[in-house]
């Protein structure tokens, strides 16, 4: 049927099937809960103290549990600060000493006798909008790498904050007219990194083997998975050094690894 008839087409889109079912003015039954808690302690202290004390501990619950900048509520994100903090603090004094040994500049961590690991480091790439074909071979390519490991393999996904520096123009001496124009270019960036996260992938290759030739199977083995990371397009980075201790501490293995 012509336009002219039938008029302008349209075609409704279904609600989100991701949508947070809300709770009145709550975001969700749990923000609702968390309110409750914030309620029943100012309750507990109004016997004791004035309405100067316990009615702001109710205002506050209600903002913390109403309130959710991009998506998360301000208690969360300052238990992520605390989380964060403490992961620093235990980091840091555990990448200096291992850094020496030679085993880890090698790029191995020996776990127990006779037990080695390699850890490989890659990140993600988009496939959403690949030809259907390129995504077969890609989906064969990833599934012979699954295939042709043996029990001594794992990975871990996971996601880190991308780090501006690299993004953000060199920083030049002298107020010119382009001065105004880098800065806020520079402020953009950062805003926007803050914002996104970049994907990491940890692969572990191990061996339990006590033979003479174990350790040169095992870079054979890392050999091979490296190549076929990179068939997938893919960018994989052997750790080594401090790189490896900290990718070692993802797995929640002892830092005080032993040399060869």
């Amino acid at each position: 049927m012509a336009d002219s008839e039938a008029g302008t087409l349209s075609i409704g889109l279904p609600e989100r099937l991701d949508r947070r079912m809300r709770l009145g003015p709550f975001p969700s039954s749990r923000d609702a809960l968390k309110f409750v808690t914030y309620a029943a302690a100012g309750a507990l202290l109004s016997p004791f103290a004035s309405a100067w004390v316990w009615l702001p501990i109710v205002l506050a619950g209600f903002a913390v549990s109403v309130w959710r900048p991009d998506g998360q509520s301000l208690d969360e994100r300052l238990l992520a600060l605390v989380q964060w903090k403490f992961r620093s603090l235990a980091g840091g004094k555990s990448v200096k000493e291992p850094m020496t040994r030679p085993l880890v500049r090698q790029g191995l961590l020996q776990l127990a006798p006779h037990r080695y690991v390699a850890v490989v480091r890659t990140g993600g790439t988009p496939v959403a909008y690949l030809p259907p074909d390129e995504l077969v071979r890609r989906f064969e390519i990833y599934r012979e790498l699954i295939r042709s490991t043996t029990d001594s393999f794992a990975f871990l996904s996971t996601t880190t904050p991308i780090r501006s520096q690299a993004l953000r123009p060199a920083s030049q001496t002298g107020d010119g007219p382009e001065g105004p124009a880098r800065s806020g270019y520079s402020e953009l960036v950062t805003l926007l990194c803050r914002r996104r996260l970049l994907r990491r992938v940890y692969f572990v290759v191990g061996t339990l083997e006590t033979g003479p030739d174990a350790i040169t199977k095992l870079e054979g083995r890392v050999a091979n998975l490296i190549e076929r990371l990179g068939s997938l397009g893919i960018r994989p980075t052997r750790l080594r050094d401090r790189a490896l201790v900290e990718g070692g501490h993802r797995f929640g293995w002892p830092v005080e690894v032993r040399s060869a």
